[in-house]
């Protein structure tokens, strides 16, 4: 009985150790205005402002300005008339710095609908993509 409790206390360590594990951040180019290769990433805690897009599209703008596209996997209900949403990662053991490529859960505090919903961080758009979003879509 020890060793199965050792081994659950091992097996729940990695999983915790692995979702601290680094990413890379690399940002944008400064004088291009094009994103570098690899992984884009924000922290929830410094989203700024958000707008929904077409068909499932959710736009945040975290700090340094970066602007976020995330397609929803559906059911995100409210996000058109929501004063605030709340972002976790997902597995919410990922922590608060979110990826391009990763999941995030969705919450709009007060919906109607009462859900969250999960939505994909598909990519960091440069300054040109931001500014040819129409003025409804940009966060």
């Amino acid at each position: 009985m020890t060793c199965r409790l050792a081994s659950a206390a091992l097996a729940a360590f990695a999983v915790l150790g692995a979702s601290c594990a680094p990413t890379v951040d690399t940002g944008v180019s400064g004088d291009s205005g094009a994103a570098a290769p690899g992984r884009q990433c924000f922290s929830t805690d410094q989203v700024r402002n958000f707008r929904d897009g077409e068909h499932g599209q959710l736009f945040i703008r975290a700090a340094r300005d970066q602007v976020f596209e995330l397609n929803t996997a559906g059911g995100c209900f409210d996000v058109s008339t929501a004063n605030s949403l709340v972002i976790l990662g997902d597995p919410p053991l990922a922590g608060s710095r979110i990826c391009t490529g990763d999941w995030a859960r969705i919450g709009v505090p007060g919906s109607s609908a009462g859900g969250v919903c999960r939505a994909r961080v598909e990519r960091m758009l440069t300054a040109e993509q931001v500014a040819a979003l129409p003025s409804v879509h940009r966060p």
